[in-house]
């Protein structure tokens, strides 16, 4: 295999629905919500026996250049792409996209995140190498999650006929993706057995991608050719700042995925979870007898299928409770029922309309 693999990671996230622990100073991606490492260390953790750390790339805000910087001074410091503000996926992968085809033109690129777990991780290194050699043949790739449960909170890839097997991995032609579907969808897609949950992974050649973005993304495509010309001088910096904003905010998925030829899923099972809420922390740490995830400085007294997450430097009692998530921060505590934990989104909106900024 002649192309070389890199991986992206779009780093650039808020992950708001983990407030009060991810704020817009430290998002998600820089939080350590299982163990000793971040976010952001797992997913290089998965990359580096793959390929060398001078091929990540990370796409993020210029905030957050420094502290994933330090998180992980392995990925050498001009591999962080700057995002002036995010704009969705599509205009963050064809930014990285354009800065690799500066460095290897022949360059397979692996768009992963920063803020999702997985824990078969073997399974996941394995699967990259086979999509880099699907990749490689001229094909869009995306990994396909094996659903485990009927979920209304992602979307779902419907794949087509059998492409072919390579390393214990088969690969299908994609023959739809839909978006996150309401209950009753859900559990249909979920007992026909075709469907995966889109990971929002991808593998493409980056000539390809970029070939893509030219033919159903005319403005990014002229944005991306505007800083090309530019690239590695003075005027960079500045001409982002001034074109990016105008951008239209897209997803790779609607503005690309759904509408070019040659894609493929690659179905995995790799454990795997976006964290996207206080739930889905607490159903991936280990429970206790009674259901209850207590992390922290804790003391929690008759209480059922309750989280406490205790960030703070002070200790968290709790007596006879059930059904609650607690998290303590420095300077704000949430208290919530379980299924109520999704509503932080709107505590957010109240604190942006308040103008209290401090605790955004």
């Amino acid at each position: 295999m002649t192309e070389s693999l890199y991986a992206v990671i779009m780093a650039g996230g808020g992950g708001t629905r983990l407030w009060p622990l991810s704020r817009s100073g430290h998002p998600k991606q820089t939080l350590k919500l299982f163990g000793e490492r971040t976010m952001f260390q797992l997913s290089v953790d998965r990359l580096l026996p793959l390929l060398p750390a001078e091929h990540i790339l990370v796409v993020t805000a210029a905030e957050q250049v420094d502290p994933l910087a330090a998180q992980c001074p392995e990925v050498p410091r001009e591999n962080f792409i700057v995002e002036p503000l995010g704009r969705g996926t599509a205009p963050c992968i064809g930014l990285a996209a354009m800065a690799l085809q500066q460095r290897d033109p022949d360059a397979v690129m692996a768009v992963v995140t920063a803020d999702h777990l997985i824990r078969r991780v073997d399974t996941f290194r394995a699967a990259l190498r086979v999509a880099q050699y699907v990749a490689a043949q001229d094909y869009l790739v995306t990994l396909g999650i094996t659903p485990t449960y009927p979920a209304t909170g992602y979307g779902y890839i419907r794949r087509g006929a059998l492409l072919g097997q390579v390393g214990g991995f088969d690969y299908y032609r994609v023959k739809r993706f839909t978006e996150k579907p309401d209950a009753p969808t859900a559990t249909a897609f979920y007992k026909e057995g075709v469907y995966s949950w889109n990971s929002g992974m991808f593998i493409w050649r980056v000539a390809r991608i970029l070939e893509e973005i030219r033919r159903w993304m005319p403005d990014l495509s002229a944005t991306l050719d505007e800083l090309e010309s530019v690239w590695g001088t003075p005027a960079y910096a500045e001409t982002l700042g001034r074109l990016w904003p105008a951008l239209r905010q897209e997803t790779i998925d609607y503005g690309i995925m759904e509408k070019a030829d040659n894609v493929v899923v690659i179905p995995v099972d790799l454990d795997w979870s976006d964290i996207g809420a206080w739930a889905a922390v607490m159903e991936l740490h280990p429970h206790d007898d009674a259901g209850n995830v207590l992390v922290g400085d804790v003391i929690h007294l008759d209480g059922v299928n309750t989280m406490v997450f205790a960030q703070g430097e002070r200790l968290v009692v709790t007596i006879g409770v059930q059904d609650l998530i607690v998290v303590d921060t420095p300077d704000a505590v949430l208290i919530a029922q379980r299924d109520q934990a999704e509503r932080v989104k709107e505590v957010i909106e109240r604190l942006r309309r308040e103008g209290r900024d401090a605790y955004l």
